[in-house]
């Protein structure tokens, strides 16, 4: 096995993270990637890159179900690695204290593992702030999940920046997940990363191709087709790209890679030919220079509406 590329610490965290983290919300879903699922979870699992990002309802519950098979034929983790999950809102819409505990069950039961150094409170749209930080509410669940020792951090997922802010301001979360909005499309996580350093918590900063627009994979971005303006705007960084030498996909990741607010950077693998290629984008040299090149097409229009 491979060692580890580039360890560090994930904040004031337990968790050792690399550069780049390995997002498995495709694996298992048919319809998001036609490769051998338990063939991308090994790869994902015996790579270089040290966390596996998943969530108790990505693909349905498959993406973890495929990483517990797969783990269980490899005889569980390497050395270095880890697997990082994320509670969700139950099928009833519910998302308190019990749904909490019954979703981190569920992620134990599909995974084979026992504890994980960092589960995420995802997606809370179900509740108000103020429901999930009530007693009886989803934080309270959180808290238990660290203190008990099940959880050796817990962390904030989820998309709009104002409902990151809100989470993250409770000094309560030693980590968050943003996606989408640290790229060079959008830059509205710019506050929320700098804040989130000031209380030492760990930073993912994930889809930093846009769900496929920057990757060269799809014409959307954010879950939205891009519009005409973005893309001419886009083949404009094309163009600059390819005075540079450079790959839109190679900048796209490394503008996440040199933000010195981000400790790791969340992209997603739907099939084992992907691991080698983000060990090259992440060996690719973007000289300094090219960065105010970039800052001088102006600002892109973004998707994105928080």
């Amino acid at each position: 096995m491979s060692s580890v590329l580039d360890p560090r610490p994930l904040g004031a965290t337990p968790l050792v993270v690399s550069p780049v983290t390995l997002g498995a919300s495709s694996l298992g879903d048919p319809q998001r990637s036609a490769s051998d699922p338990l063939e991308v979870a090994e790869a994902m699992l015996s790579s270089r890159f040290a966390v596996v990002d998943t969530s108790n309802n990505y693909a349905g519950g498959e993406s973890e179900r495929v990483l517990g098979r797969a783990l269980d034929a490899r005889g569980g983790l390497a050395d270095g690695h880890s697997i990082v999950t994320k509670v969700d809102v139950g099928k009833d819409g519910r998302f308190d204290r019990d749904r909490v505990w019954r979703s981190f069950e569920e992620s134990v039961e599909k995974l084979g593992l026992e504890r994980f150094p960092l589960v995420h409170l995802h997606d809370p749209w179900a509740v108000t702030v103020e429901e999930a930080l009530a007693p009886g509410g989803a934080v309270q669940g959180m808290i238990e999940l660290r203190e008990q020792g099940l959880a050796g951090a817990i962390g904030i997922a989820v998309g709009e920046i104002s409902l990151e802010k809100a989470y993250v301001g409770t000094g309560i979360f030693d980590a968050v997940l943003t996606h989408n909005r640290m790229t060079i499309v959008d830059r509205s996580a710019e506050e929320l990363i700098a804040e989130a350093n000031e209380r030492g918590m760990g930073v993912f900063n994930a889809a930093p191709f846009g769900g496929g627009l920057l990757a060269g994979t799809s014409t959307s971005y954010a879950y939205r087709e891009a519009p005409a303006d973005l893309l001419a705007w886009l083949a404009r960084v094309r163009e600059l790209c390819a005075e540079w030498k450079l790959s839109v996909p190679a900048a796209a990741l490394h503008f996440s890679l040199r933000h010195p607010g981000v400790h790791s950077t969340v992209v997603g693998v739907g099939r084992p030919e992907r691991i080698a290629e983000l060990e090259e984008l992440c060996a690719t040299h973007v000289p300094d220079e090219f960065w105010p090149e970039l800052e001088k097409l102006g600002t892109p229009p973004s998707t994105v509406e928080d």
